[in-house]
């Protein structure tokens, strides 16, 4: 038989190494010869682990430590197979070096929390998600929430309004109170043994790792009906259409989300029902384009209007009309604000404005009267000016300059 290494030599340090030195070579050496780590060699890394793992049980315990110091290997008994993971029992000062090691391997969300007292990490290494499992019983849960989209229009969103919605979803059924049984009697599911839960057990490197599902009969309640609701089908809800009156309040936009809470779908085994989500969609506007609080529109005026000036009616979002001053010689393109004329604020904070651009239209069919006025108005304004303030005067001087 092979004599065993020294405990200070295996973790690399000196004698008179601190505790703080011990735990530091441990950590470096865990996640070396971790197993799962080791995908080449795991049964030689396995191995290992174990041998760094027997030094530090003994070198970070003072008893443990000094009796190896005063006697050797025989100073610390771990009976005839030698040391296993049942001896270790520093789990209270490795689990943050475990949760490094078992980080990197299953990634960063990884934690060791605490069940009942004890400790996650002892679990794993003992086999104790029994007891985890055992504890866990399934409790009411929330029923899903439900999404209505409604479409209105700019003026609806303006205004406010109530809206009758015919809303489809599940309700606890009324025969067997949302048992699913028709006598209301539940008995224990024989694929889960009641648990609500169906285990898998795997051995990975150095310990044995159980993944938890769903019991696929039950739905992890661990009860199952005996006689199925004829109502339901057993399955404790039934599909009912509703009619829900909603308030949508004035501002809204697309994309707004109202909250109905409670007009969702049932939940299970008492839990609540889950809430109703009104997605308002607010169609196009052939007049109006919103951004924000702000409307936007264009108007269309005649060129004497924007030469000479003039008061023009403006249509409101409301349905109103709005009177506009529009000063003598606006140009095409100018853009009005008219104050608290366009949405209102959804949280009430007044409203937003309207901001009108003037377009100048050109006319295309003139009368034999009008022509005469436009080319006598041309004359006039022409001579009115200076040489080098006429049209194209500068233009055509230019050009007559280049051909000398």
């Amino acid at each position: 038989m092979a004599a065993k290494k020294d405990y200070y030599e295996i973790l690399g340090v000196d004698k008179g190494a601190s505790k703080e030195e011990i735990k530091r070579a441990y950590r470096r050496l865990a996640k070396k010869y971790h197993p799962d780590l080791n995908k080449n060699n795991p049964k030689e890394a396995e191995q290992r682990f174990k041998e760094i793992s027997e030094a530090y049980e003994v070198l970070s315990d003072p008893q443990k430590r000094a009796n190896y110091d005063r006697l050797g290997h025989a100073g610390v008994d771990f009976g005839p197979g030698g040391f296993d993971w049942a001896h270790f029992t520093r789990f209270g000062d490795v689990e943050d070096i475990f949760g490094d090691v078992f980080r990197d391997f299953f990634g960063r969300n990884f934690g060791f929390g605490r069940t009942g007292g004890r400790s996650i990490f002892e679990d794993l290494f003992e086999g104790g998600y029994t007891r985890a499992e055992e504890r866990y019983r399934p409790g009411p849960e929330r029923g899903s929430d439900i999404r209505y989209d409604l479409e209105i229009d700019l003026e609806e969103a303006a205004k406010g309004l109530e809206k009758e919605l015919n809303i489809s979803k599940e309700e606890s059924c009324p025969s067997c109170r949302g048992t699913g049984a028709s006598s209301g009697r539940l008995i224990t599911c024989s694929t889960c043994e009641g648990t609500g839960q169906i285990r898998n057990v795997q051995r990975q490197g150095f310990a044995q790792f159980i993944s938890i599902s769903t019991c696929p009969r039950c739905g992890g309640r661990g009860k199952v009906v005996e006689k199925p609701c004829e109502n339901c089908k057993g399955t404790g809800k039934i599909s009912v259409n509703k009619r829900i009156s909603v308030r949508i309040p004035p501002g809204v936009d697309s994309g707004s989300r109202l909250r109905i809470a409670g007009e969702g779908s049932a939940g299970q085994m008492g839990g609540p029902s889950g809430d109703l989500y009104v997605v308002v969609h607010v169609r196009e506007h052939e007049f109006f384009k919103r951004q924000g609080n702000d409307l936007f529109c264009e108007i269309p005026v005649r060129f004497a209007q924007a030469a000479l000036g003039d008061e023009i009616a403006v249509r409101t979002i409301d349905g109103g009309v709005a009177r506009m001053k529009m000063p003598a010689g606006t140009q095409s393109g100018t853009v009005f604000r008219l104050k608290n004329r366009g949405m209102p604020d959804l949280k009430g904070y007044g409203r937003g404005n309207m901001l009108v651009r003037v377009k100048v239209v050109t006319p295309t069919k003139l009368s034999k009267r009008q022509k005469e006025l436009l080319r006598e108005f041309d004359k006039e304004e022409d001579q009115g000016q200076g040489e080098g303030q006429k049209t194209g005067s500068f233009w055509w001087n230019k050009k007559k300059q280049k051909q000398r």
